[in-house]
């Protein structure tokens, strides 16, 4: 049974596809969006992503995927932590992954990353290609999750690992209260401040609220035919690690 959601859409007067204004947003912001991750997560953003990677560990991945790459965060974690051979990174922002390519340049590793244009709707890798996919905080912004999921699922190896990090609603009442706060209010005004973009971070607090999580994401992942779906939550439940097996 197909997940039925509201679609969130960073530019509510804009009669874009969702896809085409979330390119728009994070080219929009790629020149401040690393500043404004860690600024925003007080740096334990980067905790969450080394966290996420480990959950591979025991897989010895060699050829990884990482869907929505953004600035490559993520992939150069990767490869720090796990070594695998050839690390792909693809994004429909061209803003973004030009931030990425110059990180990547600097640091001498454009043997073992490569960013790509790419959509994770129509991945253009074959079936069975890659041992494990990531995918940061970047799930939230498909326009059709299923298909996207769908889509990782194919290229994804027998036995292949699926990793997802993803902001989560907190359930405690006090940091509930806390996290919705900082997320409604505080973080649209540090994002116009800073990035000169109000939508992009007032998008990422509605994207949140609407997203589903926990058992449901997980529910979604099986009905699509992970095994092994998994969530484990980090920092009072205000993110996740999901994982799923091909």
């Amino acid at each position: 049974m197909a997940y039925q959601h509201d679609t969130i859409v960073p530019f509510k007067e804009s009669a874009d596809s969702k896809k085409k204004q979330v390119e728009e947003m994070f080219d929009k912001i790629a020149f401040r969006y690393d500043f404004l991750n860690h600024f925003l997560s007080a740096g334990i953003d980067v905790g969450w992503r080394k966290k996420a990677i480990r959950q591979l560990g025991s897989l010895q991945p060699k050829k990884i995927l990482d869907v929505a790459t953004g600035t490559a965060e993520v992939a150069i974690l990767t490869y720090k932590i796990l070594k695998p051979e050839i690390i792909i990174g693809i994004d429909i922002s061209e803003g973004m992954l030009a931030i990425g390519k110059k990180k990547i340049e600097t640091l001498g590793l454009q043997k073992h990353i490569e960013l790509l244009k790419g959509d994770c709707e129509t991945i253009i890798f074959e079936d069975n290609s890659f041992d494990a996919v990531t995918v940061a905080f970047g799930v939230r912004n498909f326009e059709n999750l299923e298909k996207g999921l769908s889509e990782i699922k194919r290229i994804l190896r027998p036995k292949g690992k699926l990793i997802i990090l993803e902001f989560t609603k907190p359930t405690l009442p006090i940091i509930k209260h806390l996290y919705n706060f900082y997320l409604n209010i505080v973080t649209p005004a540090l994002g116009k401040l800073i990035s000169k973009n109000k939508n992009a971070y007032q998008y990422l607090n509605d994207s949140v609220q609407k997203f589903p999580e926990r058992e449901v994401f997980i529910n979604i992942l099986k009905e699509i035919g992970y095994k092994n779906a998994t969530c484990k939550t980090l920092s009072l439940g205000i993110c996740s690690i999901y994982c799923g097996e091909k």
